[in-house]
């Protein structure tokens, strides 16, 4: 989505740039591309603000067919095109290494299904990012970050003058002194602390979470679901391993797709049913049919992906 979200701010940048049909058909696909869009045009301009349009424009007369003599309307078409050409191989080169920079003091920091990252920040708390993560952060707002989607561990350095603030979805936790794992995934927001406590939502519904304690909540309710998970499970995914407690499989199959990079889905027939189990994950880079008999389901090959299934 971000090679795409580039690709799109690149060729609608461009003066010539005619094929807006196609590019609305694709920002309404899904709401996450418009955002994805933003954060790209922000970068192309963060790009033109430095010296590589400098170099372009001192550079016009060396392009292929232009030269003094040219129109200069059509001076400005070529450069313009060769300009964003340029631009755009800056700005994927940024994106290739899953960092893209945004206006301001703001960045955002991915990963990929499969991947995990452990992000230390300046003040010595950390961010474990898992697989299709994305989390945005500020150089002038140190303490605090955005969980965009996906999973991720937080280890902070308590700092009574200056608490460490998450904001995922419509919440806002606030620390104070702890480890704690956030999860996004859709519309809903889960937290677990292994240390310390987590404030969530202080000044508007409060509640207060100590180790062990879980809570899950979805955009547009107030409505906390609590219950309590053992301490060493939480972010054991750092270790290779999911543990589900009567988990639909629908949500089985999608964190099992973003911690190993392998697709899997549920079929609809079985996506609501829910299933208890702990799966490690390196077996099933080998054979992805191995997490069927632990759910008691039947995995089979379909196109690029591993579908659950009845028996």
């Amino acid at each position: 989505m971000t090679e795409d979200a580039i690709a799109w701010a690149v060729k609608t940048g461009d003066p010539s740039f005619e094929d807006w049909d196609a590019f609305t058909l694709w920002l309404e696909a899904d709401p996450e591309h418009a955002r994805a869009y933003d954060r790209a045009v922000a970068a192309v301009a963060d790009a033109a603000e430095a010296d590589l349009p400098s170099r372009v424009v001192n550079d016009d007369a060396s392009l292929p067919g232009v030269g003094a003599s040219a129109p200069g309307r059509g001076v400005a078409s070529q450069a313009g095109r060769w300009r964003w050409a340029a631009l755009a191989a800056t700005v994927v080169l940024v994106a290739m290494v899953g960092f893209l920079q945004l206006r301001g003091s703001g960045y955002t920091i991915e990963t990929e299904a499969g991947e995990t990252l452990v992000v230390p920040l300046d003040d010595g708390s950390e961010i474990a990012l898992g697989g299709g993560a994305r989390v945005t952060l500020d150089r002038d707002r140190p303490r605090f970050a955005v969980l965009e989607r996906g999973r991720a561990l937080f280890t902070v350095r308590h700092d009574e003058s200056d608490p460490f603030t998450v904001s995922v979805g419509e919440e806002t936790l606030v620390d104070a002194g702890t480890v704690f794992d956030v999860t996004r995934a859709g519309t809903t927001t889960s937290v677990a602390v292994s240390e310390g406590v987590v404030l969530v939502n202080p000044g508007r519904k409060p509640a207060r979470l100590e180790p062990g304690d879980m809570l899950s909540v979805t955009d547009g309710s107030d409505a906390y679901r609590r219950s309590t998970v053992p301490v060493a499970r939480i972010g054991e995914w750092q270790t290779g391993r999911l543990t589900f407690d009567n988990a639909p499989l629908g949500e089985i199959a999608r964190e099992l797709s973003a911690s190993t990079g392998i697709a899997f889905a549920a079929a609809p027939a079985v996506a609501g049913r829910r299933a208890t189990g702990s799966v490690a994950l390196a077996p099933l880079a080998q054979d992805p049919q191995a997490v069927g008999p632990l759910f008691g389901v039947a995995v089979r090959r379909k196109g690029d992906s591993w579908m659950i299934d009845s028996r």
